[in-house]
């Protein structure tokens, strides 16, 4: 059977790995088999055998060979003159034909899909409720662990439920979106929550939601161009998402290690197990609430007081009411069995006076505030051991920060003078190669009295000539090429720079420091200082403009 526009189509089919057979309705329009329906899923056919018929009563039913049956639409009320049908949204339905009268639905009995336009439901007074049940594997289309749907006690929530107990909750619902979950744009708009006056509450979506073999929800849409389903939402992302987590007055947080602590004002009630990060027995109350208590004098205690936590996902078991912010912070605090509050513009006042279980601290803009009940003597000391605490913080940073920059200046200044010994232990033994002869430069020559002369910076000295550019070049000699320069207070000099590849380069350098530290004379060029670093060598004269150096030198 296909529906009238092709879009799904009913019939037998074998799963994946499996000689099994079962009656399903799948995608016809698309490439990749998908299966979004199963009838008898609890009793396979194990041949080629299988009927789908209407029996006498007016039911759906699937036959096999021996025509026992395996599946019913057990409908009670059902009629003789009935037919079935295909639609197009993927509903299998049976319908009466005098007046058309739909008995029975596939989308009131669904598997492990939800399908756009598909209603979700519970009746808390009958117990009656749709709900995604999930494959038990892949090859397997019976009945598994885990379901899906919503439950309403005070606010609506969505949950997933393994073997029947909660394994994932959503959140409530406030009239927009489950706040339970992190805020995403692709669920604008996607869901809706209806209440009829019988006490039966549908959600609808506009989504293709698949419940996985392992307990997660997912959305799913259809990537034509991969020609294959792109999973565009998860409900669970971490283990932050299983429920209770953290136990009793616990508190999840994905993104801290480790994940699990006390909410403010509680602690671990086995602090053995919790070091051994076993939270199942979560936490208990640090000091005692004084609501409604009078102290040994005779007089009431000081007031109870709320700590506020940011981003929240909110306990279960809540309990709601229309107070605006202001009064729901009253309400609760008057109320001694009221242990916490918070106040959403679409959910309203809602409060909690049982356990508070599967809190959870998001990461994210998601979520909200959350106002956990305390003793007063709990929040002057919270609020005391909070200060001292933030201000040793950031003592002990600035501390921190000054100590590391003075370390680091000194191991610079450690550094560079180690390499200026270097350097100039260097120089001393080629002066002492060069001129093993001169008193001045024999063995004292460790006490290098050129150091007497200034020593330029490399760097320095290759900003004064435009990195030795061709344009500011002087001459060139044997000991290599002579360059003009400014320093930055405007002193013009004439710098000798040794050439790497000049052999009488290095003696014309020596020569120069032995000869002219010696002397001085008014016609004589003054030498200003000289730079030796790594294998540069270089002489710093002052500059005499328009005249040769030789004029200067001999003249």
């Amino acid at each position: 059977m296909i529906s009238n526009g092709s879009v799904f189509k009913l019939g037998f089919f074998s799963p994946v790995n499996s000689t099994n057979r079962y009656l399903g309705i799948w995608y016809n329009n698309i490439s990749a088999f998908t299966v979004v329906w199963v009838a008898n899923r609890q009793k396979p056919l194990n041949d080629s055998s299988g009927l789908l018929t209407i029996s006498e009563d007016g039911n759906l039913v699937v036959l096999n060979g021996q025509k026992e049956i395996l599946w019913s639409s057990n409908v009670n009320n059902s009629v003789a003159n009935s037919s079935a049908q295909l639609l197009d949204l993927g509903n299998l339905v049976l319908k009466e034909n005098t007046i058309g009268t739909t008995l029975w639905g596939s989308f009131k009995n669904p598997s492990d899909t939800g399908l756009p336009e598909m209603k979700y439901s519970t009746n808390e007074r009958t117990g009656e409720k749709v709900q995604l049940t999930s494959w038990k594997s892949p090859s397997d289309p019976s009945i598994g662990s885990f379901s899906a749907g919503i439950s309403r006690q005070s606010l609506t929530q969505g949950f997933i439920w393994k073997d029947g107990r909660p394994y994932f909750r959503f959140g409530p619902w406030n009239g927009q979106e489950f706040i339970g979950i992190p805020t995403v744009p692709i669920f604008h708009d996607k869901f809706s929550v209806i209440q009829i006056p019988d006490g039966t509450t549908y959600l609808t979506s506009s989504s293709y939601v698949v419940l996985t073999t392992q307990g997660n929800t997912e959305v799913r849409i259809w990537d034509s161009e991969k020609e294959d389903w792109e999973v565009v939402w998860k409900a669970m992302l971490s283990v932050c998402d299983i429920y209770g987590t953290c136990g009793a007055f616990g508190s999840c947080n994905s993104m801290s290690s480790p994940i699990c602590s006390c909410l403010e004002g509680f602690e671990p009630k086995n602090t053995e197990e919790w070091n051994r990060q076993n939270w199942t027995s979560g936490c208990a109350r640090r000091t005692p609430l004084q609501c409604g208590s009078v102290n040994t004098s005779g007089e009431a205690g000081k007031m109870d007081g709320f700590l506020k936590l940011n981003m929240m996902k909110v306990p279960d078991f809540v309990e709601w009411s229309e107070a605006q912010e202001d009064d729901c912070r009253q309400q609760c605090l008057q109320n001694c069995s009221c242990i916490a509050y918070a106040f959403d513009l679409g959910a309203s006042c809602m409060t909690w006076t049982r356990t508070l279980i599967d809190t959870q601290k998001f990461s994210n803009s998601s979520g909200i505030d959350l106002y956990i009940r305390v003793a007063h003597s709990e929040f002057d000391t919270n609020g005391d051991v909070r200060k001292i605490v933030t201000i040793t913080v950031i003592i002990g940073t600035i501390f921190i920060s000054i100590f590391t920059y003075l370390l680091w200046r000194w191991i610079a200044k450690r550094k560079a003078r180690r390499k200026k010994e270097k350097e100039m232990l260097m120089f001393n033994r080629e002066a002492h190669k060069k001129f093993p002869s001169e008193d001045m430069l024999g063995d004292n020559l460790n006490q290098l009295k050129v150091q007497k002369l200034p020593l330029f910076d490399f760097v320095k000295l290759a900003s004064a000539t435009n990195n030795f550019h061709e344009s500011n070049k002087l001459g060139q000699g044997g000991f290599g090429p002579v360059y003009r320069g400014k320093l930055s207070d405007v002193q013009e000099i004439a710098i000798k720079r040794l050439s790497k590849t000049s052999g009488q380069g290095l003696e014309e350098f020596m020569n120069e420091v032995v000869i002219i530290s010696k002397l001085q004379h008014r016609n004589l060029v003054r030498l200003l200082g000289c730079c030796v670093e790594g294998e540069e060598k270089m002489l710093i004269y002052e500059y005499m403009p328009n005249k040769s150096l030789d004029a200067f030198l001999f003249g």
